[in-house]
């Protein structure tokens, strides 16, 4: 016999090992395991008393992640339920940027990018909200406009879904530096912020003057 038969009759024999090594492991997997006995959820059982096979989850049961132990971070009120005067972190740049980043994405369509509630969906038609300038909501805690965010208000849903407890922080301390800008105490400006205030504003220029854009 020559090698080249030789290395053909090895190779038919290895595939011959392989597939019959394939059909054992085949039969090996049976339809047993997959309708092997268990509980399904909503399904009776005769196992337990009360038919179900569903157990009651044990008394104090929390779900792995959602254990909120700080009540003032996701509710917004201090221990006698009055809403929260401070922010539950410390107040930082950091902090009124991502407000500033959430709040342009999430609350600019309805309330406008300076709080005055004309944002581009009330221009549209949907209702529109009561501006944050508004002495009622300058006078309100910090801690309301979290608890509105968190379980929505009127026509407003809870946004609680979409933006964590940390978020909705931010952006209630945007909106407070919001109503701050527009309500500022001249008084209290340095000199250099007062002229700065005083100084008359560019002129645009003149419709087809040089340099000018059509």
């Amino acid at each position: 016999m020559s090698s080249s038969d030789r290395r053909k009759r090895g190779g038919k024999a290895l595939l011959l090992a392989v597939g019959v090594a394939g059909a054992v492991g085949i039969a090996g997997c049976r339809q047993d395991m997959h309708d092997q006995p268990k509980l399904k959820p909503y399904r009776s059982s005769e196992v337990f008393a009360d038919g179900s096979g569903m157990r009651p989850l044990p008394e104090h049961t929390v779900a792995r992640g959602t254990l909120k132990e700080d009540a003032l971070l996701h509710t917004g009120r201090l221990a006698d339920g009055s809403m929260a005067t401070e922010l539950p972190m410390p107040m930082t740049q950091a902090v009124l940027e991502r407000g500033r980043d959430r709040y342009n994405i999430y609350c600019t369509p309805c309330h406008g990018q300076v709080g005055d509630g004309r944002g581009m969906v009330v221009r549209r038609g949907y209702k529109q909200p009561t501006s944050y300038h508004d002495d009622r909501l300058r006078q309100m805690p910090v801690g309301y406009f979290f608890d509105v965010m968190t379980n929505g208000f009127a026509v407003m849903p809870s946004y609680s879904a979409q933006l964590p407890a940390e978020d909705r922080w931010a952006i209630a301390a945007y909106i407070r530096a919001l109503q701050l800008s527009q309500h500022v105490d001249v008084s209290t400006l340095s000199a250099e912020q007062r002229a700065a205030l005083d100084a008359p504003a560019h002129a645009a220029p003149a419709h087809g003057a040089e340099g000018a854009h059509p």
